[in-house]
């Protein structure tokens, strides 16, 4: 590699290279001019350097200088924790020829890690100067003093994070760039890796800045670095790890999938922790806004017309960048899993400081970060008496808002994230043990979209019960409430999906989980009255089949094994009487499937599958129905009661014939590779086009600006 012109000086550049500090001044002159990559200068330019590197050898010695040594106090010299002299002062060039230098990289590393905390306190002045002038020459045509420039920050940044020990006494952002400093060096910083990653030319120095932006990721193990940069490193690292990942090799893929250091994923936890909590507290106070003052007194004068109205005007855009990096934590990273149970006082309830809110341009809620002030507010020791709380419910209550309301496809995408998200956690082992834990019980407060058939539930009435009845409240909520025209059918799947992989861990494991499983039941039938009741509109756009067959074969797992796994043997009879007792919705719907797999239509294999998967359903209704009626007719009974029903079917079960169905227990696992691909490719595409346009109103406030511009000199 050719250094062109350069010329720096003995003492400067003594300051900077191991191998010439280690020489001296009995190194030859003819070494001493050779640079650390190897190239020789010519002897023109090496007479040059010799003659100006004796008169800075006679600077640095004079007596005014206060130093026998080069005047360097860079910490890379002997003794460097005592000189702070700027080094530039010896060569008016020496920051336009340092950056044309290879950057002993270990050296440097080395040096700074081998000061203690007092030291590297003595030479901050310099170790701000060279980080500001780093930043300076990224802007630099030459690509040799931008790649340097790149490798020095790197080394900086490792350094000085090498040395924040608890004891050390010092904050990283003010060692490297000086607090007064810091706004503008991370802004030029952040513009300059973007002009440089988005330009047309080398990959290798787009691979040195993506090497230099994960470097910074690291503050998600320092609490006070996490506090002002936590936010936007998590969404640079869920944005780098979906940079090119079907096309090449992605090494943050790779390095996010084996992180196994605790501060940094409970640090990447609790950031995420932090910006949903700020979410789902905004569209409280939103809510409660739309359910007091004159909004409700017209409401109940006029009835529920405008529930719908008042709904829309909460549901708005979803925070999904953070999402995103949920989602590639809880995807590639097993050691992550364990964050979702890491808890915490309730964050929602903890009140924020309360200060003047500036006149800016008014963003969607969720997609800006929540303020240092609120973050740091959650990080304080609260009152023994708050809920405690911990990501997975956090996460539980952002995804009850989002999934309410799935009529636009921004939303419906947002859903569909919420839903991925939740098929992973149910696909891991270790996530469904803390999931059923029953010592780990946790009252949720999940949203609930406004109907008119039911109230709201009263948060004082919700029981502690394992995390996992809440995502199968979720589940159940989501069924529920999406019956519409414009049917979310992939959502439905996914739901589905979802409610069949926690059976299948409480299938292996016999876990007799007490839970209302009637309500999932009638969910699951009401759900397959729709699809009979839209056949036609329904059908020409979905194979509605696939879900019908997946909600029969839901029944059939609780039929096959729910005697492993349903909490008493009266929640077994009360299974049998509900499929007794919606027996009709049953009958129609073997009568819509015997009717297409009869026909030579489009849907004849799929509408046939459901016809097999319906035999022991349909063995029941016809085993019991006839014995119920019986039981009537000879007691004169016209309207049986339940419990007159349960009777005759625990009098019953050893007449009952039922065949045995393969892989009721059995899943496919989720893959994002193909399946996913198009989603995730536009649903970056729509992250990154929020987050830029988003960093363009990320800036102080006019009151701030003007406090700080009067204290400047």
């Amino acid at each position: 590699m050719s250094f062109g012109s350069c010329s720096l000086c003995d003492a400067c550049w003594e300051s900077w290279s191991e191998p010439l500090q280690e020489a001296g001044e009995n190194e030859p002159e003819e070494r001493r001019i050779l640079g650390p990559g190897g190239a020789r200068r010519t002897r023109e330019k090496g007479r040059e350097g010799r003659e100006r590197a004796r008169d800075s050898r006679a600077v640095a010695a004079s007596p005014e200088s206060g130093a026998s040594r080069p005047a360097s106090g860079w910490g890379a010299g002997r003794g460097a924790g005592g000189s702070t002299e700027d080094p530039s002062k010896c060569s008016p060039r020496f920051w336009e020829e340092l950056f044309l230098m290879k950057v002993n990289l270990e050296y440097l590393e080395g040096k700074l890690e081998s000061l203690d905390g007092e030291e590297l306190v003595k030479i901050k002045d310099n170790i701000n100067c060279l980080f500001q002038h780093c930043i300076q020459a990224l802007g630099e045509e030459h690509p040799i003093r931008v790649v340097n420039a790149l490798q020095t920050l790197c080394a900086l940044i490792r350094g000085v994070h090498q040395k924040n020990k608890s004891t050390s006494g010092f904050d990283i952002i003010n060692m490297l760039m000086g607090f007064d400093k810091a706004e503008l060096c991370m802004k030029n910083l952040m513009e300059s890796l973007d002009s440089l990653l988005c330009a047309e030319g080398s990959e290798s120095l787009k691979s040195l800045c993506l090497k230099l932006l994960l470097c910074l990721v690291t503050i998600l193990s320092h609490p006070p670095s996490r506090r002002e940069h936590g936010y936007d490193a998590v969404v640079l690292l869920a944005l780098l790890v979906n940079y090119r990942k079907y096309e090449s090799v992605n090494p943050y893929i790779v390095k996010l999938s084996i992180v196994d250091d605790e501060a940094t994923l409970n640090g990447m936890g609790l950031v995420i922790t932090q910006a949903l909590s700020e979410y789902n507290r905004q569209y409280k106070d939103k809510e409660e806004e739309h359910q007091s003052g004159f909004f409700s007194a017209l409401t109940n004068m006029v009835g529920s017309m405008f529930i719908a109205d008042a709904h829309e005007k909460i549901s708005v855009q979803t925070n999904e960048a953070i999402l995103l990096a949920l989602y590639e934590a809880v995807h590639l990273n097993r050691n992550f899993i364990t964050v979702l149970a890491q808890s915490h006082p309730e964050m929602g309830l903890v009140t924020t400081p309360v200060s003047p809110t500036p006149a800016t341009p008014v963003t969607p809620l969720g997609t800006t970060p929540p303020s240092s002030d609120a973050i740091s507010s959650v990080e304080l020791s609260l009152d023994a008496d708050v809920q405690t709380s911990n990501l997975l419910i956090t996460f539980l209550k952002y995804s009850s808002i989002v999934m309410q309301d799935t009529k636009d496809e921004h939303r419906l995408h947002s859903g569909k994230l919420c839903l991925i998200i939740l098929t992973c956690i149910a696909e891991d082992q270790y996530a469904n043990a803390f999931l059923h834990d029953d010592n780990m019980n946790f009252r949720v407060n999940l949203h609930r979209m406004p109907m008119r058939h039911r109230k709201k539930a009263a948060d004082k009435n919700l029981p502690c019960r394992p995390l996992v009845c809440a995502v199968l409240d979720l589940m159940v909520e989501f069924i529920v409430t999406h019956m519409m025209k414009e049917f979310p059918m992939d959502l439905y799947v996914r739901c589905v999906q979802v409610v069949h992989k926690l059976l299948c861990y409480q299938k292996k494991c016999r876990v007799r989980l007490h839970y209302t499983w009637r309500e999932l039941w009638s969910a699951l039938i009401n759900l397959l009255k729709f699809l009979m009741s839209n056949e036609t509109v329904l059908l020409a756009k979905h194979n509605i089949f696939t879900l019908a067959l997946m909600i029969v074969n839901l029944f059939n797992m609780f039929i096959t094994y729910g005697d492993t796994f349903l909490p008493t043997p009266s929640s077994y009879d009360e299974l049998y009487y509900e499929i007794i007792r919606m027996h009709q919705s049953f009958d129609n719907l073997y009568s819509m499937v015997l009717r297409l797999s009869t026909n030579a239509g489009q849907w004849k294999e799929a509408a046939s599958k459901v016809t097999h998967a319906l035999v022991n359903i349909r063995a029941i209704i016809n085993h019991f129905n006839p014995k119920i009626e019986s039981y009537a007719a000879v007691n004169h009974i016209s309207q049986l009661s339940e419990e007159q029903v349960l009777e005759v079917v625990r009098a019953n079960y050893d007449t009952l014939t039922l065949k045995l169905q393969d892989g009721l227990d059995q899943y496919e696992r989720y893959s994002e590779q193909h399946k996913e691909a198009a989603f995730f490719k536009e649903l970056v595409r729509s992250i990154s086009t929020n987050v830029r346009r988003n960093l363009a109103f990320h800036t102080l406030s006019q009151e701030a600006l003007l406090k700080e511009f009067s204290t400047i000199s």
